[in-house]
């Protein structure tokens, strides 16, 4: 996998705090100002703001995919999101447009957007974002490096943040990421000051109209292993924040009664950003590192088999180890100031579980491939070979369709993923839009192939099953049109078929490959795994 070094990631580009700024890619560094400023403005008058034919396509095709790209996925305390008024949804942020994404899929409403200028510019996406109405943020990175000038930043940031003030306002949901960037951290970076701007102009523009206050609602956003094909994902929707009426003053209320955008003041401004930090800090992983993440997540299954309640769920999991976060930490985050990495966690149970889910982690291992009683390695699952087996000789009928179809995208998201210049958090990015646009620019022609050759093949098809398919709707030139017609159009669901299958054989081979990877696991560095483990039972049992 080829990504870019940290080192070349910092160009020594520093903010006005002294801190480096986050790197940019090519595509962020090409700023189009003219497409920009030309980007269409969303609509509040209808179900959605942008169009409501292309919006409802792309939200079936992205399920569709997320239905394929996850092994599992579990949204939660979205019953909690109120339905009479806006909501602003804020989130940590490392995982690119898969973050946005999820949480856009799983609410109720119906999304106004904002992000970074790029998704309004590049070939093919920007035609959808467009459509969607997203509304391009110029970012203090982009204008720091001479990307455009700062009236033109704050002109394009003013006109983007009151858009989507106006969206939130009129009652639709919005996403935006008080980090500003998406990273690698397993804590969160410095809170930028930019969702809090936007949800305190939306809450005086519902305030005026006679609208109900919008909530901001803190969500965690839980991936097994973020850049894997077919990991886990739980999207934690936390309890919304109201905005209340004295955090917004008439004087801003009459500031922005004319359209345009003006800055809230700076009280309810950082008042707001600390009631979010609070809410939103306890819903991430808040470790110092992914290592000792790994090792508290190895521990709690570890507790929960002792405790014969063995953990069946990744959002199971991810409470576990938020429980033990708890239980174990010294000292717990300061959320006053602006590093928000936690201290290291000194107790010897956390660093013996690190040490053991290091060796595990090393060999693509975590601790379901720990038996029930602890003592050695998990056997095979017998009883999932002859459901694997039916589905892969499915597959097997369907791979003529998967080798045209599907095999493309494949390829161009895995090297488009691999080769990114934006670090591993935009890798599963890149597969996405691969496989969203491929869809829609692969399978027509795709499609017609498949049609072709069927076609050349009728005579032999007509042998083996007593259909010939070309004769559907009878034997003219106009029917023999039709019947082409409708296999072009059956050919759409055989490939979403096909796509399912093969994410589900993926399962199986994943599986496969894990009792293999568990086999091969050297003996030393097993026995040393597994007297880890005995002393973590003896600590956790409280055992002498």
């Amino acid at each position: 996998m080829k990504h870019p070094d940290p080192e070349e990631m910092d160009d020594g580009v520093l903010d006005h705090r002294g801190e480096a700024l986050p790197y940019l890619s090519k595509s962020a560094k090409n700023m189009k100002m003219d497409k920009l400023l030309a980007t269409p403005m969303p609509k509040f008058d209808g179900i959605t703001p942008g169009s409501y034919f292309w919006t409802r396509v792309l939200y079936w095709i992205c399920n569709q995919i997320s239905k394929v790209q996850f092994r599992s996925l579990e949204a939660t305390g979205m019953e909690a999101i109120p339905d009479d008024r806006g909501s602003l949804c804020c989130a940590w942020h490392t995982n690119g447009l898969l973050d946005a994404l999820q949480i856009t899929l799983n609410h109720p409403k119906y999304f106004v957007f904002g992000g970074r200028h790029d998704l309004v510019t590049r070939p093919l996406l920007g035609w959808w974002t467009r459509k969607m109405a997203v509304q391009p943020v110029v970012r203090k990175a982009e204008l720091l490096r001479g990307g455009c000038s700062e009236a033109e930043a704050n002109f394009l940031n003013g006109r983007s943040l009151m858009t989507l003030a106006s969206g939130i306002s009129h009652g639709y949901g919005c996403v935006l990421f008080p980090e500003g960037t998406s990273h690698n951290n397993a804590y969160m970076l410095r809170f930028r000051t930019g969702p809090m701007r936007t949800v305190l102009a939306a809450s005086a523009l519902a305030k005026a109209s006679n609208k109900a206050m919008p909530v901001i609602i803190p969500i965690g956003l839980h991936f097994r292993t973020r850049e894997f094909f077919r990991t886990d994902i739980w999207v934690e929707f936390g309890h919304p924040l109201q905005v209340q009426q004295d955090d917004v003053p008439d004087s801003l209320i009459e500031a922005i009664a004319n359209g345009s955008w003006s800055e809230p003041p700076a009280d309810s401004v950082f008042n707001l950003r600390d009631k979010l930090r609070r809410e939103l800090v306890p819903l991430t992983p808040n470790t110092y590192s992914w290592e000792e993440y790994r090792g508290l997540l190895l521990l709690g299954h570890i507790k929960s088999r002792i405790e014969e309640k063995p953990l069946n769920t990744w959002r199971e999991e991810v409470i576990m180890a938020r429980q033990l976060r708890n239980q174990y930490s010294e000292k717990a985050t300061n959320l006053d100031g602006d590093n928000l990495q936690p201290e290291q966690i000194s107790h010897p149970v956390v660093t013996k579980s690190a040490e053991a889910a290091e060796i595990l982690h090393r060999h693509g291992l975590d601790g379901r491939d720990i038996n029930q009683n602890l003592t050695g390695i998990s056997p095979p699952n017998i009883g999932k070979i002859p459901t694997a087996m039916g589905r892969s000789m499915l597959f097997l009928a369907l791979l003529p369709i998967f080798l045209i179809s599907l095999l493309p995208q494949i390829v161009l998201g895995r090297v488009l993923g691999d080769s990114t210049d934006e670090g591993i958090d935009a890798r599963t990015s890149y597969q996405f839009l691969a496989a969203m646009l491929g869809s829609i620019i692969v399978w027509p022609i795709s499609s017609a192939i498949l049609v072709a050759l069927m076609y050349w093949q009728a005579g032999t098809i007509d042998e083996s099953f007593g259909w010939d398919w070309t004769e559907s709707f009878g034997t003219s030139a106009t029917e023999l049109m039709l019947a082409c017609s409708m296999m072009w159009l059956l050919m759409f669901p055989l490939s979403v078929l096909t796509g399912r299958i093969f994410s589900l054989v993926w399962d199986d081979f994943t599986d496969l490959r894990g009792y293999f990877r568990r086999q091969k696991i050297p003996k030393k560095e097993k026995q040393e795994l597994f007297d880890l483990i005995a002393g973590l039972k003896q600590d956790l049992s409280g055992s002498p």
